[in-house]
């Protein structure tokens, strides 16, 4: 059997694991929402993950500074894949696992490690995340375009000035004001 869940690489709380459990769940600055993540660039319900064949589904519901995954801007629904990378805006990433347990598998335990079971607590505890989850690198600021409109549109005025100059100088230099310009007075 498989398990999922998310860890935060970077956030309010980096290191928190958030086990996804259910076949819908929504991400959001709301306290409840299943994975709460209380950050200004959240949305309130910022995006649901719905378990589908095996697999979580993630779609965004229309947050101000969006889904990404892998770097790529939700436009419709994906199916996550472990070790894919999660954004919402620009500053909260969470890695997406995969747990494999075997629920039939025999665990070997020593009495003295044999304890009375839990009180029930009121608070979620979170384990750190494991040692061997690859290491995230945030993608690269987008590079600036420079806007090339402004530029053509001066030289172009430039250009037509030049030309107009050069018409009206050869104009006067070649005694031709009567021929392009009949309605003179003195023509």
């Amino acid at each position: 059997m498989t398990q999922f869940q998310f860890v935060m690489r970077s956030g309010p709380t980096p290191g928190v694991t958030f086990p996804l459990d259910g076949d819908q769940l929504t991400i959001g600055r709301d306290s409840t929402n299943p994975v709460a993540i209380n950050d200004a660039e959240v949305s309130r319900k910022h995006a649901r993950l719905m378990f589908q064949g095996g697999k979580y589904v993630l779609e965004d519901l229309g947050s101000t500074n969006g889904t990404f995954v892998n770097g790529q801007r939700l436009a419709g629904p994906v199916v996550l894949k472990p070790g894919d990378v999660i954004s919402l805006g620009e500053q909260i990433v969470l890695m997406y696992d995969a747990i494999a347990s075997d629920p039939g598998a025999t665990v070997a335990v020593s009495r003295k490690a044999v304890q009375p079971p839990p009180v029930a607590r009121t608070s979620i505890e979170y384990a750190p995340p494991p040692a061997a989850a690859p290491a995230y690198s945030a993608p690269p600021p987008a590079a600036k375009k420079s806007n090339m409109v402004p530029i053509i549109i001066a030289v172009g005025t430039l250009l037509f000035i030049c030309v107009c100059a050069g018409f009206f100088w050869w104009v006067d230099a070649t005694y031709r004001w009567c021929v392009f310009f009949p309605f003179l007075s003195g023509c």
